[in-house]
């Protein structure tokens, strides 16, 4: 079984309980057993998270090896210039190294559904949304990679992983899609 939840702002990529109790669970949302997070979200990310029975499916949808491409879009203050997002598109470099070039670019602000909390707004400094698809998963990878251009990151909602889309799924909604058995391979 894979399960598609929209994981709400706020909301731990994990079952067992926040230890600061600061936010929910995936338990606060998903009432399904023996199904485990394939990847992982920030506490202040939203959207895509995928989660399986499966084993080997949950390997290869979160290992870089298999190199699934996730997709993100960042809400971030200013305006990108075109040099910014060629940068981000031949990869930046982090205090962990460089990453690998990602697929960037500028799109329209998104109909989403409100953030709870808001985020914050400068009546002097415009935001700009722009799609950020990568294939690794380092820690705040995308928060970090737009800092790195001098645009900071003020809402990231993950939409895609490989093929497997948000659409339609509000926040705290899960989709349950009946996957074949993966085999491991020898």
């Amino acid at each position: 079984m894979l399960v598609l939840f929209n994981k709400p702002y706020g909301v731990l990529s994990q079952f067992t309980s926040d230890p600061l109790g600061s936010g929910g669970t995936l338990r606060d949302f998903i009432p399904l057993r023996g199904v485990y997070p394939a990847g992982r979200l920030d506490k202040d990310s939203e959207g895509l998270l995928l989660l399986t029975d499966d084993g080997a499916l949950q390997h290869r949808i979160s290992h870089p090896r298999h190199k699934s491409w996730k997709t993100y879009w960042t809400q971030v203050e200013g305006q990108p210039t075109d040099d910014q997002l060629e940068r981000l598109r031949q990869g930046v470099t982090l205090k962990d190294g460089p990453t690998r070039p990602a697929r960037v670019r500028a799109i329209p602000e998104p109909d989403f559904w409100p953030r709870d909390p808001p985020i914050r707004f400068r009546q002097s400094i415009p935001t700009t949304w722009i799609e950020i698809a990568i294939h690794e998963g380092r820690n705040r990878q995308v928060r970090r990679m737009t800092a790195a251009v001098d645009l900071p990151t003020l809402r990231l909602v993950r939409v895609a992983v490989g093929d497997w889309r948000l659409d339609g799924l509000r926040p705290g909604e899960y989709r349950v899609l009946n996957q074949p058995r993966s085999r491991a391979r020898s």
